[in-house]
This record gives structure tokens, C-alpha cells and sequence, in this order.
């Protein structure tokens, strides 16, 4: 998408939140499994604001920090600033964003029903799923985002917006 935003004039960049875990000693504090911590604990939710949306403001300077935090090794990135021109646009993507309340301006949702959730998700990543339960019933995505795309089957994606 990024790049097809750049050849019709519009500079964006892409930040995936995985770049913005808390510290493992954080977000693993009431262990690797535990779906309520995964709900509300894992993403630096301050770092997010502070290094990509504050910037973005009206009288920020536009200086994204694209990640913070590598996920594997739990260190420091030390990514450099990317300048964001006025006009660019950051797209934004990971799990269970709309419960933060960050200051979308447009949003897009993968939808997919409990049971294709369950299907395509690694059984090791099993204990994720009441997190993603309780955010269908807590923020509803199905009814509260602006494009959203059925996906139970990836090669027949459905989407409206």
C-alpha cells in the first residue's frame, strides 16, 4: 500500500506496533500466556503516542520514530527518526488497535469469525483467542471501523468501506 501511495504523490510510512512491545519484564510479568496482560499490557501505548502520533500533531515536527523495541531480542532498535512530510500519511498496523483510541483517521479491520480465527492461528498462539474475544465484544471492530474486510477465506476476501 505504501508503495502505491508514493507513485500517486503521497508519501507515507509503515509502522508495524510489534516494533513498539513494552519490555519483555513488562509485558511477560504475569507470564507468557496470560490473554488479559496480552490485551492491555503488551503495547507501549506512551511510546506509540510520544514517537508516532505526538509528531503527527499540527505543531509536531513530522519525526516518526518507525520502531522502538525489537521483538526478538527485547533491545533498543536505535532506528532513525524518518521524516514524515506534511501531507504523508502513516499506516499503521497490528492486532487490537481500536481499543486504544488512537487518533485514526481512517480505520480497515480483518475480520475473520471465531471459528477461522481459531483455524488459522498456531496452536501455540491459542491463548491469545479470549483476548481477541473480548475485543469483539468490548469494541465491536465490525461496527465501529471504516473499511472492513471478511477474510475467512484469504483467497475470497469480502470487504465494504
Amino acid at each position: 500500500m505504501s508503495d502505491e501511495l508514493r507513485t500517486r504523490g503521497r508519501p507515507s510510512l509503515v509502522v508495524g506496533v510489534d516494533g513498539f512491545l513494552r519490555p519483555a519484564s513488562v509485558r511477560l510479568e504475569h507470564g507468557h500466556r496470560d490473554p488479559d496482560a496480552y490485551y492491555d499490557g503488551w503495547l507501549d501505548t506512551g511510546a506509540l503516542w510520544r514517537e508516532v502520533f505526538g509528531p503527527l500533531e499540527p505543531d509536531g515536527d513530522g519525526r516518526v520514530l518507525p520502531d522502538l523495541r525489537d521483538p526478538v531480542t527485547d533491545r533498543a532498535t536505535r532506528s532513525p527518526y524518518v521524516q514524515l512530510p506534511p501531507g504523508g500519511i502513516l499506516l499503521l498496523h497490528g492486532p487490537l488497535l481500536l481499543h486504544h483510541w488512537f487518533p485514526f483517521d481512517l480505520t480497515l479491520h480483518v475480520l475473520l469469525t471465531p471459528a477461522a480465527l481459531r483455524r488459522r492461528t498456531p496452536d501455540s498462539d491459542h491463548w491469545t483467542l479470549p483476548a481477541y474475544e473480548r475485543y469483539a465484544r468490548e469494541t465491536d471492530p465490525g461496527a465501529t471501523t471504516d473499511v472492513l474486510i471478511r477474510a475467512d477465506d484469504p483467497r475470497h476476501p469480502a470487504w465494504n468501506g
